[in-house]
């Protein structure tokens, strides 16, 4: 059985032949009418230790790097600098995880649109490398893998 949600190889054709980072699955949660922030998720790997310092995406205002984490027993969602990406090791951005938030949607984001986004990573030389990634939309309810639905 495929998989419902392919994103066809030329979407990362690109940004894998000149990248040290390789982008897997990336999507982005659909939304209703008016709201305003989304999340956007994938799986980064990178050949050699570096960090996500940056995204941006015409689709949104603001766009910002967040982590869950509980507090006591409360889970809460907040914004990191930036996100370690040790070299040779999957990093998973998820609904309950770390993730990318749109803020500030321009328009709704419907099931099967394509959003691109724009990442940012710094080498150890501090040497910026930007990638452009091209993600799906699924549909509202999906949450990835099964994760409980995120509140922002």
């Amino acid at each position: 059985m495929k998989p419902k949600y392919l994103i066809p190889l030329y979407f990362l054709a690109t940004a894998l032949a000149h990248s040290e980072v390789e982008v897997t699955a990336p999507w982005v949660r659909a939304t209703v009418p008016n709201q305003k922030a989304s999340g956007a998720f994938m799986e980064l790997k990178s050949k050699n230790a570096c960090k996500l310092v940056s995204a941006s995406s015409l689709v949104a205002k603001t766009v910002e790097i967040h982590e869950m984490v509980m507090e006591g027993e409360v889970m809460k969602m907040r914004q990191i600098k930036s996100l370690d990406l040790p070299g040779d090791t999957t990093v998973k951005l998820s609904p309950a995880g770390y993730h990318v938030m749109l803020i500030g949607l321009k328009e709704q984001l419907k099931e099967g649109q394509v959003v691109e986004l724009k990442l940012t990573f710094e080498k150890p030389g501090g040497e910026l490398e930007t990638m452009d990634v091209k993600a799906v939309v699924r549909p509202l309810a999906n949450t990835g893998r099964g994760e409980g639905t995120m509140k922002h």
